[in-house]
């Protein structure tokens, strides 16, 4: 990995770490799925008009679509709605290990025991962290679960589509999810345009630092390195993303660093680090 593909993969971990705090402040005033179509629909505004994506290009990109709009984002947005910042930022890294379960079945990587025991380990550990009293509901831990999933399923998708551009799929991403989710948030909930309207400068600050920092900087260089570098080879780097959001969370939010959490998280990144290092002699 060059060295500029490393800084990079860093600037993009420190971005999402802090993205669990904005997106936890967010929701408080605007319910999460009517922010995510807000959010979207930013993206979209900003970036869709400048990068044209060609009928081929389209037809997958309105495949990752399905996967990252309400896939990935809705239910991260409804899974912080219910629990703390600390833990969704652990719960997420279950992305990891489904990344790695979907590059064998999709790319023939290997799959042995030692990552095998990595993977029951990562699992324990977000079970452990679902127990926790305080850390959600089980609404919210069963959508951080599915959008860990989805998330590694857009790995793939997006490995698989080397030839669009990141900026493409982040706009277009953003423009064609616009519809479901919104569609989502007018049966599912109810106040937007209220919550919208009074909203204060904490919550809009939050949401510039969604779309700006995280949306459209970090999924840029993430795009980007993962079109170019083996998926095995750059997903690892999220295991600095989780440690960054509960120190967050402890520090900005005053959320409580519990047992659970401590024990739920080592436990977690632990099986998901066995599953990196056994599987980096077969990287390309």
């Amino acid at each position: 990995m060059r060295s500029t593909d490393l800084f990079q993969a860093l600037v993009v971990v420190v971005i999402w770490g802090l993205n669990f705090v904005a997106i936890k402040t967010a929701v408080g005033e605007i319910p999460p799925l009517a922010l995510t179509a807000l959010r979207f629909s930013i993206v979209a505004l900003l970036v869709a008009p400048f990068f044209r994506p060609s009928r081929d290009q389209f037809k997958r990109i309105l495949g990752i679509a399905a996967v990252m709009g309400p896939g990935h984002f809705g239910l991260l947005f409804i899974g912080l709605d219910g629990a703390d910042a600390a833990t969704a930022a652990l719960m997420i890294q279950l992305g990891v290990p489904f990344s790695s379960i979907l590059a064998a079945l999709v790319f023939s990587d290997r799959l042995g025991m030692v990552q095998g025991l990595g993977m029951v380990m990562a699992f324990a550990g977000a079970a452990l962290l679902a127990g926790e009293p305080q850390g959600g509901t089980p609404l919210a831990l069963g959508a951080l679960l599915i959008s860990a999933f989805c998330w590694a399923w857009a790995n793939i998708l997006i490995k698989k589509a080397p030839d669009i551009p990141p900026m493409t799929i982040i706009g277009w991403m953003s423009l064609l999810s616009i519809p479901v989710v919104a569609g989502m948030s007018a049966v599912f909930e109810t106040g937007q345009q209220q919550a919208i309207q009074s909203a204060g400068m904490k919550t809009w600050g939050a949401l510039a630092y969604i779309v700006l920092a995280s949306s459209i900087v970090a999924y840029y260089l993430w795009y980007r390195l993962i079109a170019r570098l083996s998926v095995n080879k750059v997903v690892p780097f999220t295991l600095l993303a989780p440690t960054i959001g509960v120190a967050a969370g402890v520090l900005i939010l005053g959320e409580a660093l519990t047992l659970y959490k401590v024990t739920g998280g080592i436990l977690t990144m632990a099986g998901v680090a066995i599953i990196q290092m056994r599987r980096a002699r077969y990287l390309d």
